[in-house]
């Protein structure tokens, strides 16, 4: 079983087209894909967390 691909966050805002200020004020309201903080302090996404979130959106458009 492979290891789900984790994304940095310039990768995540890069593929959404989005700035990190727009990314967190999103995620202050709750819509943002989730997140996981490392132990080391860095944050990365979930590849299929990322895709998830986007179908949402593609579902809702």
């Amino acid at each position: 079983m492979s290891r789900p691909k984790l994304l940095k966050l310039p990768e995540v805002l890069e593929e959404i087209d989005m700035s990190r200020a727009a990314f967190y004020r999103m995620r202050a309201r709750g819509k943002a894909p989730k997140l996981i903080k490392l132990p080391n302090g860095q944050i990365r996404c979930r590849r299929d967390d990322l895709d998830t979130w986007l179908n949402s959106y593609q579902e809702a458009a």
